[in-house]
């Protein structure tokens, strides 16, 4: 379904004057403001589209300072009931609302007759270990149904503690590596932020950094991970975090060298108001050791490593382990909500982290992904595609035009991903992000695929 709020770019429809709005709010605080304004916008009295008097007409008739105004201004934008223009002032956007991940869910709509999704890098389920034994032995989690709350279960720290990179002062299990991201997120940073972030980056995480309303600045990278010239180049904007992925990088495959990181640790060492945050999304399934900048920086580094990829999204499982001031912010932040992660789902993990049998399920997994990935992209090179992913389970593919190769492929019941949502700027290269997760091994059905896709990476629009 279409969005109705009033496009950016739309002319305002004439609204209230400042006079007018003034008499309908009773509370001339900047909280009395925002709760009136958004008593008129839910009821209707303001409608999508509406102009808004100036900050500074309203506050002269109300008898504020502007700056009050401007206060539950803020407020009304945060919840989306307003829009500001620039120089042409605000209008109703409508009733208080959630940010969509709109990069996640927007991929184009072109039928309902689509045979081929390219589109999800999941794991396949068919390379899942099983959870049977695992889940019972979760089942016998000392303190089963106690309500105290388990940062972490004392199995799952033992073993996930000799495979981090470096020794972190606090650990937190999390639903998943993307609320871990979006819990230290909200923990760290404030609207109108900025975050240096790979370009391109994982399209969840850039879903993420919307939400929270901070703005990117883009770190250019190469298969060793983040240039060290560009991220200082980003310094300069001061962000207040530095987020990356530390292996098999969506959507480029690169990981995390140790030369790399050493690097990138020693442009940081003066930045000290800049949190590092790594999301380790492969975790086990990665093909590449793991490196991590808080080797070398302990102390404002975090990483956040997900085991949904290897051993199934419905454990829904993430590690994250850093400096205890910082884990302990994100640990407050969800007694909110779920307050833990069920201890056995914790323990049923553990299981699966110290089951030899597992261990081998899942580099049996790991050797299929490879099979996959290196066998789509040695068809597409032969046919002048060149993908540089060395890991991971996707190919970021260049194209003539973006729009074309996503027709192309939807009239052959095909989709991938549109390279664009990847990225922060207009100044990227046309591409598509290729899921190959769950592709056919079959040699038949692979060449098919890879002449579908090189045929959609030529592709172009007529002039």
């Amino acid at each position: 379904m279409s969005d109705p709020r009033p496009e950016e770019g739309g002319a305002a429809a004439p609204g209230p004057s400042a006079g007018e709005l003034a008499d309908r709010l009773p509370d001339s605080s900047a909280r009395g403001i925002a709760a009136s304004m958004t008593d008129l916008i839910r009821g209707g009295e303001l409608a999508p589209g509406a102009a808004l008097p100036t900050v500074r007409a309203l506050a002269a008739r109300l008898g504020v300072s502007p700056g009050t105004v401007a206060d539950a201004w803020a407020v009304l934008r945060k919840h989306r009931m307003i829009t500001t223009l620039g120089r042409r002032g605000s209008i109703v956007s409508g009733p208080p609302t959630v940010a969509h991940p709109v990069r996640y869910e927007r991929v184009g709509d072109f039928g309902d007759h689509l045979t081929q999704d390219l589109t999800i890098a999941a794991p396949d389920p068919a390379l899942l270990p099983p959870l049977e034994e695992a889940l019972l032995a979760g089942a016998r989690t000392p303190r089963l149904n106690d309500y105290a709350r388990t940062a972490v279960t004392p199995a799952l720290l033992d073993a996930v503690r000799g495979t981090w990179p470096f020794e972190p002062e606090a650990w937190l299990a999390v639903g998943g590596g993307f609320e871990g991201v979006h819990l230290l997120g909200q923990a760290l940073l404030v609207p109108g932020d900025r975050v240096a972030v790979e370009e391109p980056t994982a399209v969840r995480l850039l879903d993420i950094l919307d939400a929270l309303e901070v703005r990117t600045v883009p770190v250019a990278c190469d298969g060793e991970g983040p240039l060290p010239e560009s991220l200082t180049e980003a310094l300069a904007a001061r962000p207040a975090m530095f987020l990356s992925q530390s292996r098999a990088q969506t959507p480029c495959g690169w990981s995390l060298t140790a030369q790399r990181a050493e690097a990138l640790a020693a442009v940081l060492e003066d930045a000290a108001n800049v949190t590092v945050v790594e999301d380790d999304g492969a975790g086990p399934l990665a093909a590449r050791p793991a490196h991590s900048i808080g080797a070398h920086l302990p102390d404002r580094t975090v990483l956040v490593r997900s085991y949904s990829k290897a051993y199934g999204p419905d454990l829904r499982l993430a590690v994250l382990g850093g400096p205890r001031d910082i884990v302990e912010k994100a640990r407050v932040l969800r007694t909110y909500g779920t307050g833990w992660t069920s201890r056995i789902l914790q323990d049923a993990l553990a299981h699966l982290l110290t089951d030899e049998a597992t261990a081998g399920h899942v580099e049996r997994a790991a050797r299929h992904y490879e099979r996959r990935r290196t066998g789509l992209a040695g068809l597409l090179a032969e046919r002048g595609v060149p993908t540089r992913n060395e890991d991971g389970l996707s190919l970021w593919v260049p194209v003539a035009d973006e729009t074309s190769a996503l027709v192309t492929l939807a009239a052959r019941g095909a989709t991938a991903s549109p390279g664009s949502h990847f990225c922060t700027s207009s100044a990227h290269t046309p591409h598509l992000r290729v899921a190959v997760s769950r592709l056919s091994e079959e040699a038949a059905s692979m060449e098919a695929t890879a002449e579908l896709i090189a045929r959609a990476a030529r592709a172009n629009r007529p002039r």
